[in-house]
């Protein structure tokens, strides 16, 4: 047996080995924390009409999350966090684990736009409804624009929002085209539109998969894109700009080649 035959056969049995790991123990404990927090979140939402408590707890299970998928994660970019702190933060979506990475990694109150079937979701979905979300509804383009009026509304209330503008996941691990949404109610607010760049996730959970490969994992912020003065119907320039960003961003700290 050749050393590269010998190399090949070890890495696949520890292959073999993590994914049994992922299915005995830290998947389940996945499922276990994500309940255990949302009867916690739907239980503090009974005197908690301003979905503070429920945030924190969200950020608990979050950090939970992580800590299970043996995956720690670093924020770069703190320093160029806009003052006050309600923005549009547009991230690029590889995977399931975006959403308990920037919850653990964001330091700041948010309310996040999502699609509204996962409303529909148990324990999530209770949890996004009692804690104010914003759902989008894109069954039409009539509903998609009352959908975002909705988080236009968040915003003028001081509440900042997180937004993936791909609108999924990324099958490839590439950034995938926006949608003008989040360049949309950042117009119609007048707050900047943050780019905001996850690395790692994808590698970590790719879509269509259900085990874990853990790795260390980033989430880089850029300058924020200023829209004082911009009219919706620079929504798609915004949007190439924004898009523009976190591509460029995204290949400098993956070390992936443009495609």
């Amino acid at each position: 047996m050749t050393p590269s035959t010998a190399a090949a056969r070890e890495q696949a049995r520890a292959s073999v080995a993590l994914r049994w790991v992922n299915y005995v123990l830290l998947i389940p404990l996945m499922a276990l924390a994500t309940a255990v927090f949302g009867c916690v979140s739907l239980l503090t939402s009974l005197w908690d009409r301003s979905g503070r408590q429920q945030h924190a707890i969200a950020r608990a299970w979050a950090s939970v999350m992580l800590s299970i998928s043996l995956s720690p994660v670093r924020l770069v970019g703190f320093d160029r966090l806009p003052e006050p702190r309600a923005a549009v933060y547009a991230a690029n979506h590889l995977s399931y684990m975006d959403t308990p990475v920037l919850f653990a990694t964001l330091p700041f109150q948010f309310r996040i736009l999502a699609k509204r079937g996962l409303w529909r979701v148990p324990f999530i979905g209770w949890h996004l409804h009692r804690s104010g979300q914003v759902p989008v509804d894109q069954t039409s383009a009539r509903s998609a624009i009352v959908s975002l009026n909705g988080g236009v509304a968040a915003l003028r209330a001081g509440l900042p929002l997180l937004i993936f503008p791909e609108g999924g996941r990324s099958a490839t691990g590439d950034t995938q085209s926006f949608l003008s949404g989040a360049a949309f109610m950042a117009i119609k607010a007048q707050v900047p539109l943050v780019p905001v760049t996850v690395v790692g996730t994808y590698e970590l959970l790719p879509i269509h998969t259900y085990h874990l490969r853990p790795r260390p994992l980033l989430v880089v912020l850029g300058e924020p894109i200023a829209t004082l003065g911009l009219t919706t119907r620079e929504a798609d320039a915004l949007t190439r700009q924004a898009y523009e960003v976190i591509t460029r961003t995204y290949l400098a700290y993956s070390g992936r080649e443009a495609s």
